[in-house]
């Protein structure tokens, strides 16, 4: 009786849980459809104000709204916070996918129209659904994370051949060098055609460039999960 009660309680828990994620998932379809077309910006949480990653994350994200496109990020503080203080000052949709975590994290003062998740997974999704480019500047893990998941979709044909864009080349040069080195040339573990899914610049203007000439190519309706 005692394990049969347990298996009850698992799979009502269960059944529970599979309703908090579609409520997620409603909330972020029926909150993110309404906008334009968006740029989701991803870096480190840690990048601290007079960092000039902090700076140029502002710079990208004000050049990004002028060209028409709103910005999600996650929410949070230092990267997250610059490109929604871009898009903010540009007066351009500045949007905020949080996250609810062990220890607090505040969401942003420049954040326009903020959603928070219980789910990483749903989160991640909300990233990508919604986005016509993804520009990843300098972070750690969660960054890489990010990063890496987007190129597999990209990859696997899971979403259109969005554009992704590194922002910072000191930073990713040897990330990249060592894509190539190991992943392409020595171990054949990916393709030729694999290296151009990642623009590297330090340059906004260009950043924004090369995405509009991209998404003429591929009109942003395709890019969908």
């Amino acid at each position: 009786m005692t394990d049969q009660k347990h298996v009850q309680e698992t799979q009502n828990e269960d059944m529970w849980r599979i309703f908090r994620i579609m409520a997620e998932f409603v909330d972020g379809f029926e909150t993110l459809s309404k906008f334009g077309p968006c740029v989701t910006i991803f870096g480190s949480a840690r990048t601290h104000v007079d960092h000039p990653h902090y700076k140029l994350t502002v710079e990208t994200a004000r050049a990004v709204s002028k060209s028409g496109f709103g910005v999600i990020t996650g929410g949070g503080p230092g990267v997250m916070e610059a490109a929604n203080r871009g898009a903010h000052e540009a007066g351009g949709d500045s949007i905020g996918v949080n996250i609810q975590l062990p220890f607090e994290q505040h969401p942003n003062p420049y954040i326009k129209t903020m959603l928070c998740f219980k789910h990483f997974f749903v989160r991640k999704v909300m990233f990508l659904k919604y986005t016509s480019a993804v520009i990843v500047m300098p972070g750690g893990f969660g960054t890489l994370d990010e990063m890496f998941e987007t190129l597999t979709l990209v990859q696997t044909h899971k979403v259109g051949a969005m554009p992704l864009i590194l922002m910072g080349k000191d930073y990713w040069s040897g990330l990249i060098e060592w894509i190539r080195e190991k992943m392409l040339n020595e171990t054949k573990y990916i393709d030729a055609d694999d290296i151009p899914l990642m623009y590297i610049t330090d340059d906004p203007e260009e950043a924004v460039r090369v995405i509009n000439e991209r998404l003429k190519r591929e009109p942003v309706s395709n890019f969908v999960l």
